[in-house]
């Protein structure tokens, strides 16, 4: 049983099961549009007129954005795009990580000096930099698959950090005395990677998922805000002009002219950004929930 003294744990599981229910519900209540459909005019009354972007009101009630769609509504059909992209990213991640820190537990060999070295190589500068870089390059630009190429690049920068954390926690364990009996007594690699390594490592990669979750979304904000995004195309406007276009609903898209709306239409960008910290917090919370329930059970 869940102790009530572990308010994290509880909070955490409280604010993920609502915006569980707004991803997956969400979209289907009576009060979202979700076939986002956009009045750029309006006309309140008579000889009055009314043009997008639309202040909060009984209409919007976070009001809408320069396309005239209601913001509530892209900030709920959009939570699917969002959070789909962020678990992606965070399990091909551990996927390759786990693996990676396993084989170099005993902080020797190709595979320890291939986790401190992709570590040591992306922890030199902020990760919004490196990921900013790379997702700019020239071919990744208009590639036609580069919502997965980005999806993999954002994945493989901290994959470093992640498995070097994995390598120095299994390094660690291998010194304890139930390991070494079992080494002693003949137990096979695979039996002590499943029965002993595995089950005492589980608890931190799972708080360290959350975590990272969290990490994710902010750096996918941090990089719309530099007009980044993770998939988007090459949109003729006039006559040997082009824009760059962001073609995904993700809340990242909602504060692409941040620093523009944030003047002339603050709602635009601040319920979205509004939307990231809550998330954010969501899984920073559940995450240090499930350290401290995992921790008691440890004790």
């Amino acid at each position: 049983m869940i102790k009530l003294k572990n308010y994290y744990l509880i909070i955490g599981l409280i604010m993920a099961v609502l915006l569980a229910f707004l991803t997956i519900i969400g979209p289907s209540l009576p009060f979202v549009d979700a076939e986002l459909k956009g009045e750029r005019v309006i006309f309140p009354g008579p000889g009055e007129i009314e043009t997008a972007p639309f202040p909060p009101s009984d209409k919007f009630p976070l009001g809408s954005d320069r396309e005239g769609r209601d913001l509530l509504s892209l900030l709920v059909v959009g939570a699917k795009d969002t959070f789909l992209l962020i678990f992606m990213i965070v399990i091909i991640r551990y996927v390759i990580a786990v693996p990676l820190g396993l084989l170099g537990m005993k902080n020797k060999g190709f595979f320890s000096w291939l986790n401190k070295w992709w570590n040591q190589l992306f922890s030199s500068f902020p990760v919004i930099f490196t990921t900013a870089l790379l997702l700019c390059l020239p071919f990744l630009l208009f590639h036609e698959q580069r919502y997965y190429w980005s999806i993999l690049i954002i994945a493989l920068v901290e994959v470093g950090r992640v498995g070097f954390i994995i390598q120095q926690q299994a390094h660690t364990l291998s010194q304890k005395t139930f390991i070494e009996a079992g080494i002693t007594i003949g137990v096979k690699p695979f039996k002590m990677l499943t029965s002993h390594y595995f089950p005492n490592l589980f608890p931190s990669i799972v708080v360290n998922f959350f975590i990272d979750a969290g990490r994710v979304i902010m750096l996918i904000g941090q990089l719309a805000i530099l007009n980044i995004f993770i998939s988007q195309e090459l949109t003729q406007i006039n006559y040997g002009q082009s824009e760059i276009f962001n073609t995904s609903v993700d809340w990242a898209t909602l504060i692409r002219e941040a620093r523009k709306d944030v003047v002339t239409a603050f709602w635009i960008p601040f319920f979205p950004m509004l939307a990231i910290v809550i998330s954010t917090l969501t899984f920073n919370i559940l995450g240090e929930g499930l350290r401290k329930y995992f921790n008691r059970h440890m004790q």
